[in-house]
């Protein structure tokens, strides 16, 4: 692992646990072991070390959960695999991810709260990318465009949902919960006569 690299490891692990802003770049410098001169040639910034950290994650989560969903058969069971994954990560079985803290990409968001910031757009950036992994599976199990649109809505929201609900209220067995909503919905969509129980 490069300096750089190591750097951006051990900052995405405090950024992660303690905030963005709660972390200095001296804490940084204290934990990875590399001197502030090395730090600042690789980063201009510390906003900069933070874009550094957000690009991690996301390269690191999106392969994480697209070999999650893509390693099911593909439609119904690559969606129920999404929510076993998240399942997976808010109870720590999965040794792919860090402990659970909540999604890193809403925390820092909340931290660079302006739309236009490049770290908020970042976020929202994955955020659309996991979205349109979620609309390729559920265009598999409904073929009106409409309703895969509001469906793929339905299930990033119970994803969203039960990210907040497992970090904020401590509920463990919300992607277990989302799982059993999320299929629901599709058997009702399978089922046009049926109601959502």
């Amino acid at each position: 692992m490069s300096k750089r690299e190591h750097l951006v490891s051990v900052a995405f692990d405090l950024f992660y646990r303690h905030g963005v802003h709660a972390v200095g770049i001296n804490r940084v410098l204290e934990v990875s072991g590399v001197a502030k001169k090395t730090l600042y040639h690789h980063f201009a910034s510390k906003e900069d070390l933070v874009a550094a950290t957000v690009d991690y994650r996301d390269r690191r989560f999106t392969a994480w959960l697209t070999a999650r969903v893509d390693n099911a058969r593909s439609g119904r069971a690559a969606l129920v695999a999404l929510f076993e994954a998240l399942d997976d990560w808010f109870n720590q079985r999965d040794e792919e991810m860090q402990p659970f803290h909540g999604c890193f990409f809403i925390n820092v968001s909340a931290e660079f709260g302006d739309l236009e910031h490049p770290i908020h757009r970042q976020c929202a950036h994955h955020k659309q990318s996991i979205a349109e992994l979620i609309r390729r599976h559920v265009a598999q199990v409904i073929d009106d465009p409409r309703s895969v649109e509001s469906v793929s809505e339905a299930v990033i929201m119970l994803k969203e949902g039960a990210i907040v609900q497992a970090h904020v209220m401590g509920d463990l067995k919300a992607g277990v919960k989302a799982r059993a909503a999320a299929e629901r919905l599709l058997d009702a969509m399978a089922n046009p006569g049926g109601a959502i129980s």
